[in-house]
């Protein structure tokens, strides 16, 4: 019997500074409705959905970093996205900062069309910096405001599927999606937030996109697996970001994308059986990997060439 479950991308135009918690969530809702006149049974969000990307400002008051970060979901301001899509019956992934207990982290969630959290994932791969630039555009202080993930790349049996989470930055790191192909995964879902602008080396826009989606399109293909991505997009305060949201099936191709820099939804049918011809012949794990010769990835971070 075929699994097919209509899937939605929930794009986000800016949030500014001046946007509260509340106002977003009200978006949020908005983009529930769309996504369920488009008889989407689930919908993925961006990386942290509830705030502008705030690691792009330094910081040094830490009560002033908490603000960003939620201590419970869902809490009092995000109750209310909990309940219409249980009432709508529809799934959601969300991402947020966390803060457990003293411990802050990049946080996504996968929760079930009953409103009830089946899954978390905090964010492995951090990019950026932990001191302050004085000179550049703008901070990406992500390796200042949050700690490295702890609970690995798990996956989990949803939707009538197996399905993995990861947020922004791991999409570029094979290892990201191989650890979750070597659980049968068959949609991953993840959110991000990329800077137009990258403040280590100059580089065209079209090159950040066209390395976004060749990050998702390679992950898709070579673990069999859906990937649906939703970012942030447009301007905000002044700060561009790429949107691109895409939806790509196991064979690589994208089938949806976003066109605007807004608040927008893209939706597609998934059919969950789509990767299993890839997994069972192109890349068959169980047939054709060699981990003798891995040894390598696991042991070893940064490079060393061969001796002169």
């Amino acid at each position: 019997m075929a699994r097919h479950l209509r899937v939605g991308a929930a794009q986000l135009g800016p949030i500014h500074l001046s946007d509260n918690r509340g106002s977003v969530v009200e978006r949020l809702i908005r983009l529930l409705g769309k996504a369920h006149g488009s008889g989407c049974g689930f919908v993925v969000f961006p990386e942290l959905a509830l705030t502008t990307f705030f690691p792009r400002y330094y910081m040094e008051n830490q009560d002033d970093v908490d603000a960003y970060f939620e201590r419970e979901m869902p809490g009092p301001e995000t109750a209310p996205l909990f309940e219409e899509a249980k009432r709508l019956g529809i799934g959601f992934h969300l991402g947020y900062a966390e803060l457990a207990g003293e411990h802050h982290f990049n946080t996504a969630i996968l929760v079930d069309r009953d409103g009830a959290i089946v899954g978390k994932y905090r964010k492995i791969h951090l990019p950026g910096h932990a001191d302050h630039w004085p000179d550049a555009p703008f901070q990406h202080l992500e390796k200042r405001y949050f700690e490295v993930g702890d609970l690995g790349f798990p996956v989990w049996r949803a939707f009538d599927g197996i399905f993995g989470m990861c947020i922004c930055n791991d999409r570029r790191w094979p290892e990201t999606f191989r650890v979750m192909g070597l659980q049968g995964v068959e949609m991953v879902v993840l959110g991000y937030n990329t800077p137009t602008d990258n403040i280590y080396h100059r580089e065209p826009v079209h090159r950040r996109m066209f390395h976004h989606l060749l990050s998702l399109q390679a992950g898709a293909y070579q673990n069999g697996t859906w990937v649906v991505a939703a970012g942030k997009a447009g301007k905000e305060d002044g700060y561009g970001l790429i949107g691109g949201s895409a939806i790509v099936a196991p064979t690589g191709e994208i089938v949806a994308q976003s066109i605007t820099e807004e608040d927008e939804l893209i939706a597609y049918d998934c059919d969950l059986d789509v990767g299993r011809d890839i997994k069972e012949n192109i890349f068959n794990f169980d047939k054709h990997r060699r981990i003798e010769h891995y040894g390598l990835i696991a042991s070893q971070t940064g490079v060393v060439p061969p001796p002169k």
